[in-house]
């Protein structure tokens, strides 16, 4: 049987790898990467460009946006309409792009979040930014490829006289790769790249001068650092903080009101409302009331303290720390070379690549107007040859039979200008025509004589350049609506923050966790031995149980050495039995919990792995921020946390004792300070592994409860022959030592 030709016979691996990397370029090169020449990925530069093809000037009427995206789709962009039209209406939203390349009618969308309407309903036209972007499409100014399916011709990229890419920015995510470039003001880089091309060698901090930093169509205030933003520029890489605007407005009997005049870019008022209400609902910043949505073209947010005696700023500081009123917008200015190599590029990298390609734009729209220029003075020069003789013309093509050779052989013309010669009409032939000749030809000679000096003087196309950067600032300038720079690049104020549980009434609590991770919070400091504490699921039964305030953290230690953090105020009531903790926590089902306290702020504590590794550590550095909590010690293979003891700040020595039932006391100085980590040996063990630790004040002696009813405690005074260093086996205890190996 024969082989089917079409089938290879090729690794799996090989054939994987050969294809997604196939898709891998597709995506960083044909999707995902604007052009650091035109800022544009290939939609947008085709809906601009069929959008142009359909006569959608900024001065003529608007067309459907469902035939646009009809034309693109079908000539252009092989894609979904849906993917079209929604790059189509971004381009045309003020509230996205800080210059808007389509000027839309109808429904586009609003920072609200909500979609724009069906494109059968909205109507599109191009605008005086996206004209400048393609102006010189004409004049062979950029190189034009064939379509996907070989019938129509479209531009490679966009001569942008318009420095889209910085102007507008862009985000993506590619393949292994993303960028996110934020807008700027026009009439900044317009500054900037003046004075990178009078100085090629301009330093960043020269650039930054005249750049200050983004400039987001829904204005705000960046807080970073001015260091950090000339940093960032410098690379390529960096994030600004982005706050919202806002002030302190009167409302009358000595109350005030906040009102927010403008958000962060990309954050949509609905949502960033909701989340406000929410934080009020749930009553996470007591000192804010109400949140108001005021908003009409321009954007009001209204918010009510609970008193007038909040500080306006720790309640705007409060708000920053917990919503979108405060964002951080990265920057990664990842773009595709002229070589449409991906590669991340500095500020200053990115402005020399736009003046390279204007400098080369205008030498591609002077080689083609001089080709124009040359061609046309062809025909006048066979004009004047004509007119100079006219009679002898007139006879020739009046007689001869092949008038066209004829004029060739007589004048010394060539085809093309005695075909022209032969098409003129009868009344060219006037004298004023020949006079009209002349001077055009004079004209065009001069012009063509410019051209040339142009095309060979770098300093000459460096002046043109320099004359249509300061064309496009007056254009764009600060004094125009459009041009008038957004936001503001400030400093954050410095504010006397409130802790935020010093919002929340503080509250006794009684906590209850039970043996099965069942965890309760009973109003008021109860007695720890009431029976009803007692009260747990059947076959469950206590666990844990101490006094709290509501304003308090709950550290819970799992045997895995993970930590994390409860707010008290956030614990369920005392009424049934409670919740499963580990439905407030990512507690792995398997781990037990070894410890649950409350957090004191400066509290050293030991933590001891069952192997008897261990070391001090901070209270604060057991807090987690999140439901994942904090990996703070890693026990070895085998081993677990076991002990968690806070340590008095008098104690000098820790008392060690292992299974195997030896005593050993070690210096507290030779156990180290930890963040996270395994820990150090505090005692070693043939067999088993740490029973208790117990850190006390040599001078005050070892101490340890005598078991019974009672509450009666023995002391050894003199603890010398089991001092030993770190990480030895230790001695038998004293006489009296509890059997269960407990010192409490």
């Amino acid at each position: 049987m024969l082989e089917d030709p079409r089938i290879l016979d090729t690794p799996f691996a090989d054939a994987l790898s050969e294809r997604y990397l196939v898709y891998a370029l597709s995506t960083i090169t044909a999707r995902s990467l604007p052009d650091v020449r035109d800022g544009l990925k290939p939609v947008h530069r085709r809906i601009l460009w069929g959008m142009r093809l359909l006569k959608l000037d900024p001065a003529t009427g608007y067309k459907k946006c469902a035939r646009i995206v009809g034309d693109v789709m079908g000539k252009y962009h092989p894609h979904g309409d849906a993917s079209i039209y929604d790059a189509l209406v971004r381009l045309s939203q003020s509230f996205a792009l800080r210059y808007p390349l389509i000027d839309g009618q109808g429904n586009f969308g609003n920072i609200d979040g909500d979609n724009a309407a069906a494109m059968r309903y909205t109507e599109a036209r191009l605008t005086i930014a996206a004209a400048d972007l393609m102006d010189g499409l004409d004049e062979n100014s950029v190189a034009f490829r064939e379509t996907y399916n070989g019938e129509e011709e479209e531009p490679e990229v966009f001569p942008a006289a318009f420095p889209n890419l910085l102007a507008n920015g862009a985000s993506g995510i590619a393949v292994g790769m993303a960028t996110s470039i934020p807008p700027h003001n026009v009439a900044e880089i317009a500054d900037a790249a003046t004075v990178l091309l009078d100085n090629p060698d301009a330093s960043i901090d020269d650039l930054m001068q005249h750049l200050k930093g983004p400039d987001f169509p829904t204005g705000g205030v960046v807080v970073e650092p001015a260091s950090a933003i000339t940093q960032a520029y410098a690379t390529g890489r960096g994030s600004f903080r982005l706050r919202a605007r806002w002030s302190v407005e009167p409302a009358g009997n000595g109350t005030w009101v906040i009102a927010v005049t403008e958000i962060p870019y990309q954050v949509q008022k609905g949502k960033l409302i909701e989340d406000i209400a929410a934080l009020i609902n749930d009553k996470k910043l007591p000192i804010l009331a109400d949140v108001r949505d005021e908003s009409d073209t321009a954007i009001r947010l209204v918010l009510e303290p609970r008193s007038r005696n909040v500080d306006p700023g720790v309640l705007m500081e409060s708000l920053f720390k917990l919503t979108d009123l405060e964002t951080r917008f990265p920057l990664n200015l990842n773009v595709l070379d002229r070589d449409h190599v991906p590669r991340v590029m500095p500020l200053k990298a990115v402005l020399q690549a736009y003046l390279d390609h204007q400098i080369e734009v205008t030498a591609n729209r002077t080689t083609f107007r001089l080709t124009k220029i040359d061609d046309r003075l062809e025909l006048l020069d066979g004009y004047l040859k004509a007119y100079l003789s006219i009679d002898e013309v007139i006879r020739i093509i009046r007689e001869e039979d092949e008038p066209k050779a004829e004029l060739i052989r007589r004048f010394g013309l060539n085809e093309r200008q005695a075909e022209a010669i032969l098409n003129l009409r009868l009344r060219a032939l006037r004298r004023l025509e020949e006079i009209e000749i002349t001077k055009e030809h004079k004209a065009l000679t001069a012009e063509a004589s410019k051209l040339r000096a142009l095309l060979d003087s770098p300093q000459a196309q460096a002046k043109r350049l320099r004359d249509d950067l300061a064309k496009l600032r007056t254009r764009y300038g600060p004094e125009t609506a459009l041009g008038a720079r957004r936001t503001e690049i400030g400093t954050a104020p410095v504010v006397t923050m409130i802790p935020l549980e010093a919002m929340i009434d503080r509250e006794p609590l009684t906590v209850i966790v039970s043996a099965k991770g069942w965890i309760r919070a009973m109003k008021g400091h109860v007695d720890l031995t009431a029976p009803d504490l007692l009260k747990f699921k059947e076959g469950d039964g206590p666990a844990f149980a101490f006094h709290a305030h509501t304003t308090d953290r709950i550290v819970i230690a799992a045997a895995t050495g993970r930590f994390y953090t409860l707010g008290a105020d956030r614990l369920p009531g005392g009424r049934g039995f409670g919740e499963p903790v580990r439905l407030m926590i990512d507690l792995d089902g398997a781990a037990a919990i070894v410890a649950l306290f409350v957090h004191r702020a400066g509290e050293r504590l030991l933590l001891a792995a069952s192997d008897g590794r261990g070391f001090v550590v901070g209270g604060d550095d057991l807090l987690a921020e999140t439901r994942k909590g904090r990996q703070v010690m890693t026990p070895r293979a085998g081993a677990s946390l076991k002990i968690v003891r806070p340590i008095p700040a008098d104690d000098d020595h820790l008392g060690v004792v292992g299974e195997n039932r030896k005593l050993l006391i070690i210096k507290l100085d030779d156990v180290p300070v930890m963040a996270r980590g395994q820990g150090v040996a505090l005692q070693k063990y043939r067999d088993g592994g740490v029973a208790d630790i117990t850190s006390f004040k040599r001078a005050d002696g070892l101490s340890w409860a005598m078991g019974g009813s009672g509450t009666r405690t023995r002391t050894e005074a003199d603890v010398g022959p089991w001092v030993g260093p770190r990480g030895g086996t230790g001695r038998m205890p004293p006489v009296g030592f509890p059997r269960d190996n407990k010192f409490a």
